[in-house]
Formats: C-alpha cells, sequence, structure tokens
C-alpha cells in the first residue's frame, strides 16, 4: 500500500483519510498557601524534595507564598499535581504543620 492520503474504494469514489487530532492534557497549577505556623525551612524542604526545585526556586517561591499568600510550585497533568498535591499535604501531616496545597486549572 502507498503512503497516500487517499484509499480508493472499489466503488471508484476517493476517501481522505482522517487524521488523527491529538487534544493537549489538561494542566494544573500546583498551589502552596500560607500560613502563620509552618516553618519556612519546611515550605523550602518541601519543594526541593517533591517538586526537585533548586535552593534558590525553593526559597523564592516560599517567600512569594510568605509574602503574597500563594505561589505556584509547577504546572502538571492532572494526575502529577494530584500526586504532589497528596505528597505535600502528607508530609506537611506527619511533621504536624497546617501546611495547604492546592491545584487549580491553568
Amino acid at each position: 500500500m502507498s503512503n497516500s492520503r487517499e484509499i480508493t474504494r472499489s466503488s471508484g469514489t476517493s476517501v481522505e483519510e482522517a487524521k488523527p487530532r491529538l487534544k493537549k492534557p489538561r494542566m494544573y497549577r500546583v498551589l502552596l498557601m500560607n500560613d502563620d505556623y509552618t516553618p519556612m525551612e519546611f515550605v523550602v524542604r518541601i519543594l526541593r524534595k517533591i517538586f526537585r526545585l533548586t535552593e534558590e526556586q525553593s526559597v523564592q517561591i516560599m517567600l512569594k507564598v510568605h509574602t503574597e499568600g500563594s505561589g505556584v510550585c509547577g504546572v502538571f497533568t492532572a494526575e502529577i499535581a494530584e500526586t504532589r498535591v497528596r505528597e505535600v499535604l502528607g508530609l506537611a501531616r506527619e511533621h504536624q504543620h497546617p501546611l495547604k496545597c492546592t491545584m487549580e486549572p491553568e
């Protein structure tokens, strides 16, 4: 069979092959919320461990959370964003910190 984009039917009519349409997955921002109890050092550790950010990136995001009330940790597909939120909340709970983490569509 040739690489032609047309298929000829026995009746003589030609039908063009449909191109598969791949839809990009919806992306979600993962956000940390400020609170008055979680230590800044813990937030930096979370950002480094879970989001694999550098020390500098982690400090910048932590400061944004601290001064503006929230900060974006990253943008991911739904499954990855949900996993990261769960990991953050689990570690915060394990260390008895009230740190909040959410996700929202981009």
